[in-house]
């Protein structure tokens, strides 16, 4: 009996190792998301030799009125400032919303690779602090309806 509790004691700190380096969201104030309003993101890097993947969060209602969202990134790294503009599909009128809903809740969690990768920065490759800048640049501003925005970078090597 000792012995298969050890086992699984140990099991379970193998499958529980964190995988995470970072995530952060940012409230956006009152669910309307102005565009002088810029959720800003740093986090530190030491191990350069690892891979990660980068991730948008996006939160927002169900009243939500559009199918896609356009953000400004800017992302400053310890030796340059890289920036681009993306347009990132939510959902569609036929299936709904993309991400993960819990009642009128929905998160989108989006791969950054090939925006990042186009715009200079493929991988994380100098220690120190990165910070990611998010604009909304939607031509309804305030934005209704968007909870939070933030950035989720995980070790995938």
């Amino acid at each position: 009996m000792r012995i298969t509790a050890l086992f699984l004691l140990s099991l379970l700190f193998i499958q529980c190792k964190p995988i995470n380096l970072y995530e952060q969201t940012i409230d956006i104030p009152q669910h309307k998301w102005k565009s002088d309003f810029i959720p800003s993101c740093t986090f530190q890097v030491s191990d350069t030799t690892a891979q990660y993947e980068t991730f948008l969060i996006l939160r927002h209602t169900d009243a939500y009125p559009y199918n896609n969202i356009w953000l400004f990134v800017q992302v400053e790294t310890p030796d340059k400032v890289i920036s681009f503009r993306t347009e990132q599909r939510l959902g569609n009128n036929e299936k709904g919303w993309f991400g993960t809903g819990l009642n009128d809740v929905y998160e989108h969690r989006i791969s950054l690779r090939a925006e990042l990768t186009k715009a200079g920065l493929n991988g994380y490759s100098k220690s120190g602090p990165y910070t990611f800048r998010l604009t909304q640049i939607m031509r309804e501003d305030p934005l209704p309806a968007v909870l939070q925005a933030g950035i989720r970078v995980e070790r995938i090597h």
